[in-house]
This record gives C-alpha cells, sequence and structure tokens, in this order.
C-alpha cells in the first residue's frame, strides 16, 4: 500500500491540480489514502502560494465526486454494505448522530482528517437518502474548509505546516472541529431566530 500511496502522491505533484482531483476522487471513493492529499495540497501550495485557492477547489471537487460515488452505493446497496464494511458499534454511533444532527453529521467529519471514519458517514447519507443537494453540499463545505485553512497554512507557515499537521493531526482535528462547531452554533441561532 505503500509503493501505491507513493506513486499517486509522485503522479499528483506531477500534474498539478488536477492531480489533487484525482487523488482526493480516490481517496474519498474507492481506496484509503490518509493525509495525502493534505500534505499535497500544502506542498502545492509551498511551490506556488498564488495557486492555494485553485488547489483547494480541485481538491474538493474530487472529493465531492469521489463521495457521491460511494452516496450512490448508500442508496443502492444500503445497511448490507455498510454492514460489510465497518464494525457494528461504529454504525449504531453514526446512525445515532445521524438521526441527531443531519446535515452537521457529514460537515463534521468531512472537515476531520484521519482516523475519522468519513466514509461512513457518506455512505450513511446514502442509506438514509439525504438529498443528493444537500449532501453535496455538506461535503464540499467541510472539505472546502479543511482544504482553505491547510491551504493559508501553507501560504503563512511554509513547510512547517507539513510537519506540523504529520506530527499534530489531533490538535489539527481539535481545531477544525471548533470552527465547525461555532458555525453550527451560528446556523442553529439563525434558523431559531428565522423560525420565530
Amino acid at each position: 500500500m505503500s509503493r501505491i500511496a507513493a506513486w499517486v502522491e509522485a503522479f499528483a505533484l506531477g500534474i498539478g491540480g488536477p492531480g489533487l482531483f484525482v487523488v482526493a476522487f480516490l481517496d474519498s471513493s474507492f481506496l484509503s489514502l490518509p493525509q495525502i492529499n493534505d500534505l499535497l495540497v500544502i506542498w502545492m501550495v509551498i511551490q506556488h502560494p498564488e495557486r492555494m485557492l485553485y488547489y483547494a477547489a480541485m481538491a474538493t471537487a474530487g472529493s465531492v465526486a469521489g463521495c457521491l460515488v460511494m452516496y450512490g452505493l448508500g442508496r443502492k446497496g444500503g445497511e448490507a454494505f455498510l454492514r460489510r464494511r465497518f464494525k457494528p458499534r461504529h454504525l449504531e454511533r453514526a446512525q445515532r448522530l445521524f438521526q441527531r444532527y443531519g446535515f452537521m453529521a457529514v460537515i463534521v467529519p468531512a472537515l476531520l482528517p484521519p482516523p475519522a471514519p468519513f466514509k461512513l458517514f457518506v455512505v450513511l447519507a446514502g442509506v438514509v437518502a439525504m438529498p443528493v443537494t444537500t449532501f453535496t453540499f455538506a461535503v464540499a463545505v467541510g472539505r472546502g474548509l479543511r482544504y482553505v485553512l491547510e491551504g493559508l497554512l501553507a501560504v503563512w507557515y511554509g513547510e512547517l505546516a507539513a510537519e506540523y499537521l504529520k506530527e499534530h493531526p489531533l490538535e489539527v482535528s481539535l481545531v477544525l472541529f471548533a470552527v465547525v462547531a461555532a458555525g453550527g452554533a451560528v446556523y442553529y441561532l439563525w434558523r431559531r431566530r428565522r423560525s420565530r
């Protein structure tokens, strides 16, 4: 697997933005390439800081496309597919989160780096028949925020950003989670105020 990851990394670096799209698509669908896309975004932004938004957009678009494949599998294969791929306790916990939080149950794991079980929530969105436009928007927001924040770190801190991400994935996850929680709280208050 490490040989495949090295080849994918070299391929993506060789062709730039389209390579990010391909890696993000594969990681969000059929393969598991933990942190490779995150590190690629950072390395490419270090080389070309002026292309930061382009690289973040390509990684986000690839991730959305890959997630739509998994979402489709969830719609067609349903619970049988989930039970084959995930542990029962993870599945039950994810279903409870999904029933309670819906839209946010996709955005939060989309933001978090591994080992967050993002694909579980993607497939579950298909199983519970979340509207495809809502699902696509949630993935785009979560992944977009993640890649833009990583791109900004690369612009501000250069290679230190990649080293920090490798050495402190939990801290990065907590910061991203705090950003999402704050956004979720604002959204909740806005909806509540609107309903009044």
